[in-house]
């Protein structure tokens, strides 16, 4: 795999899709389960969460300082729960992503214009 700045943040935003999957999917998918089935499918997914985003951020420390990491997860965070709140769980497209989305905006622009 190529190390660029790109890798990380690539894999950040896969590690997410499981992420949320495993922290929002049981709420549409195991909603009649057993509580113990949701914790474990949702342990399941989170192992491969956890196979991106550890790789990604030991990469992305490469490139770029802690702060500028922790921000570029938030960004990928926000982006990938959208999208997965309103294309997976039928919720409501509502100006506060929009808002959110530009306050995380701002945050990107002043944790990385001392770079």
């Amino acid at each position: 795999m190529m190390d660029s700045n790109w890798t990380p943040v690539f894999l950040l935003f896969v590690s997410n899709i499981f992420m949320t999957f495993a922290w929002y999917g049981h709420l549409k998918n195991f909603r009649e389960s057993a509580l113990w089935i949701a914790i474990l499918t949702s342990w399941g997914i989170a192992f491969f969460e956890y196979s991106l985003q550890v790789p990604a951020n030991r990469l992305g420390l490469k490139h770029f300082n802690l702060p500028q990491l922790k921000i570029i997860q938030e960004v990928v965070t926000m982006i990938v729960f959208s999208a997965f709140s309103i294309l997976y769980m039928k919720q409501p497209l509502k100006l506060d992503f929009i808002w959110a989305g530009l306050c995380l905006t701002g945050a990107v622009f002043f944790i990385f214009r001392s770079t």
